[in-house]
């Protein structure tokens, strides 16, 4: 592995010390891999409420929150006592200036490079701010990652650069929230977050 970085919370850090222990590494604490900031008005319960979590008939008829762009200023996230938006360029940027110390540079909705690098960064973080992370990197709203998409804790996501095309490279996922290395070691796989066929009366 070439470098390490970490979210600065503490359940981010208990994960990473396993590893970084073994391979006899530190990580580069950033503030922005901390979990996604922001809290908007539930309009269920017209509380303020965590920006990533709503029930699918009071976010699926909002067009703009499928949009990849223009999501962080739609209605629902625009009703924040934060800045939504903010926080999503705060990390979209973070992310790219740490591609950007291996050469690879964002333009436009892709990345370009001088040279090809066979650098393998490790990120340990959580699941809303990974789901920004990828929602710039792929191109798609995290909203549709964050209500589509199920990563549980200690899970492993694996994004790779595909260069097909000379100094020019755009990301694929190739494993999302794998969990054999817990299976493997006979470690039970948490449900933390998921809510398959559960019903919660604070919705109704």
């Amino acid at each position: 592995m070439t470098d390490y970085y970490c979210s600065p919370l503490g359940r981010a850090k208990d994960t990473a010390s396993c590893t970084l222990e073994k391979v006899g590494r530190e990580a580069v604490i950033y503030p922005w891999l901390r979990e996604f900031e922001g809290h908007v008005l539930n309009p269920a319960t017209g509380k303020s409420h965590i920006c990533w979590d709503f029930m699918p008939d009071y976010w699926t008829y909002m067009d703009d929150m499928y949009d990849r762009d223009n999501w962080a200023k739609s209605k629902l996230m625009s009703s924040s006592a934060n800045d939504i938006h903010m926080e999503w360029q705060k990390v979209s940027n973070g992310i790219d200036d740490i591609l950007l110390k291996y050469g690879y540079k964002r333009k436009d909705r892709y990345y370009e490079f001088e040279e090809h690098r066979d650098d393998t960064i490790v990120i340990f973080c959580h699941l809303g701010v990974t789901m920004v992370m990828m929602s710039h990197l792929l191109g798609i709203s995290a909203p549709a990652l964050w209500h589509g998409f199920f990563l549980a804790p200690t899970s492993v996501t694996i994004l790779n650069s595909e260069e097909r095309i000379d100094k020019k490279a755009y990301f694929r996922c190739q494993v999302m929230g794998d969990t054999s290395h817990l299976s493997f070691n006979g470690e039970s796989i948490s449900n933390s977050g998921y809510y398959a066929e559960s019903f919660n009366e604070e919705w109704q």
